[in-house]
């Protein structure tokens, strides 16, 4: 058990400030702001599972797919970075909507919902920095050869801390509708425009991190 609270604890710490669910809320509204409730919780859910594939994915075979497509981590990084920085740009020119050219359009069929896996999921909430790490994680593991049992008590608390971590995105992004109203329209405008800003800036920051890893190689 001690194996097993290890992992959790290993895996749900380190990717926890990476994903950081808490902090990205401002983005998520500044995504859907155009959305009614219903749709924003059903982008919600859908982030959430999508993370979640996405990180285990990243976990047990991130490895396996970057080296067969020679595809290193610093490349990741730079590519993650620029659709990050694309979608905070997006944001801010669009005044706190990430919609398409035409725009969202109002009346009886609603705003048009923004995509749950790009941007929210991938480069949003789970970005180049998380998978990254993911990876690394998941390279800890036992190797197939050594005791079932442990192999399979590894595999067993990532697992249910990938649920977990999928879980906390869900409830962060599910309740954000809540920041609006405690904060107004005029605050809210105001977290938005700052929030599209700092998006930018981090897609800036992780090609920087990215170029600065190619030419120290």
């Amino acid at each position: 058990m001690a194996t097993v609270a290890n992992t959790f604890l290993l895996v749900y710490a380190a990717l926890f400030p990476i994903v950081d669910p808490i902090g990205n809320v401002p983005f998520f509204l500044a995504a859907t702001l155009a959305n009614t409730e219903a749709e924003r919780h059903a982008l919600a859910s859908g982030v959430a599972r999508y993370s979640f594939f996405l990180l285990v994915g990243s976990f047990f075979f991130g490895a396996n797919v970057l080296g067969f497509f020679g595809v290193t981590i610093p490349a990741v990084r730079v590519a993650g970075g620029l659709a990050v920085s694309a979608f905070g740009w997006r944001l801010l020119e669009s005044g706190g909507t990430a919609d398409t050219a035409d725009g969202a359009k109002s009346g009886a069929g609603g705003a048009k919902p923004v995509d749950a896996f790009y941007p929210l999921t991938l480069p949003l909430t789970v970005g180049p920095g998380s998978i990254s790490v993911a990876i690394t994680l998941g390279a800890e593991r036992p190797p197939l050869d050594s005791e079932p049992l442990d192999l399979a008590l590894f595999v067993a608390a990532a697992l249910v801390a990938l649920v977990a971590l999928a879980v906390t995105i869900y409830l962060c992004y599910r309740f954000s509708q809540r920041t609006v109203a405690i904060l107004g329209e005029r605050g809210t405008n105001v977290l938005l425009r700052l929030s599209a800003f700092i998006v930018l800036c981090i897609g800036i920051q992780i090609i920087s991190s990215g170029v600065a890893a190619f030419l120290h190689r």
